[in-house]
């Protein structure tokens, strides 16, 4: 059953139940995929997100939202794709801003994954269904440095070495006022936006701790700085949630910022780029680091900043 919020009122027989057995029980779905749904903030209690643990009581509205269903089977497709590196068991490639990293509710085809596919159908059935081989992602909008697993071992050795915070990752953005210092680090934890499901913001009550570090390696009046960004922790939108939540949005992004900045600059994306990817390799364990230097979109607004900043 999809398509649109479904709520119920909790009667005293359902008094000290278990969350996910109720949403089992009514939306007519496994408890597995009700545990699912919690966990990505889809079920709400008496409007808020709903706790994993939580214990119901007469009278609580539950309401859920089940979203479409990812397509069953991902269609190979040829695309031109840069690759950094590869071997029997990861592969490391730049994405470009415009390209979606696996299909989904309107994206059938077109996506990172259908590329890579084509070029490595092995990666077919590695780790989770809908996603083979993908352990952590970039948004759409955002370029750079991307590792898919190939094989299954790969996949479970890079799970852990993310829940583990082995994986360094560093951003390059550009974000729009002066920041107040040199260096930094926003400690916000984060959850889906109640008032916009799709969206992601700071969440103190009932967020996921979240972590960015910053330095600043160019400023530009008081309009923009650009920044280098390390994340500790990899939640979604982490990076644009952080830095629209302390009044700097990231320059040109659609969702967290007004975009004024982005036409400003000559840009449909938002300045955002993964610069450096670096892990242990998941069977050799030989560290591996990576470097993608900004692509042509980025730099072309950095030079126009710097000529416009030149006159002043």
């Amino acid at each position: 059953m999809t398509g649109g919020r479904k709520s119920v009122l909790a009667g005293r027989a359902d008094e000290g139940g278990r969350l996910d057995l109720f949403i089992s029980t009514h939306a007519a779905i496994s408890r597995s995929k009700a545990q699912r749904l919690i966990s990505d903030g889809l079920v709400l209690l008496d409007g808020e997100p709903a706790r994993k643990n939580h214990s119901l009581a007469a009278g609580e509205e539950i309401s859920w939202e089940i979203p479409a269903p990812e397509p069953e089977e991902i269609v190979p497709e040829e695309a031109e794709l840069e690759i950094f590196y590869e071997d029997a068991d990861i592969i490391v490639v730049d994405k470009p801003a415009e390209m979606v990293m696996y299909p989904g509710p309107g994206h059938a085809g077109g996506t990172l994954l259908n590329a890579l596919l084509a070029r490595y159908p092995d990666i077919a059935g590695v780790g989770g269904k809908g996603r083979p081989g993908v352990f952590h992602r970039l948004d759409r909008g955002t370029s750079g440095l991307v590792a898919v697993a190939r094989s299954e071992r790969a996949y479970e050795q890079m799970v852990e070495e993310m829940r583990d915070r082995q994986v360094e990752r560093v951003y390059n953005a550009l974000v729009v006022g002066s920041m107040a210092s040199e260096t930094g680090t926003i400690d916000a934890p984060m959850a889906r936006s109640r008032g916009n499901r799709k969206k992601m913001a700071v969440d103190r009550a009932s967020g996921r701790r979240a972590v960015s570090r910053f330095k600043v390696l160019e400023r530009f009046s008081q309009d923009f700085t650009l920044l280098e960004v390390t994340l500790e922790t990899g939640r979604t939108h982490q990076i644009r949630v952080h830095f629209a939540h302390i009044g700097h949005p990231v320059a040109g992004d659609p969702e967290y910022s007004r975009g004024k900045s982005g036409k400003q600059l000559g840009l449909e994306r938002q300045f955002l780029h993964a610069r450096r990817l670096s892990f242990d390799h998941p069977i050799t364990e030989e560290r591996l680091t990576f470097t993608s230097e900004l692509p042509q979109d980025l730099r072309a607004g950095l030079e126009r900043l710097r000529q416009s900043h030149a006159g002043d």
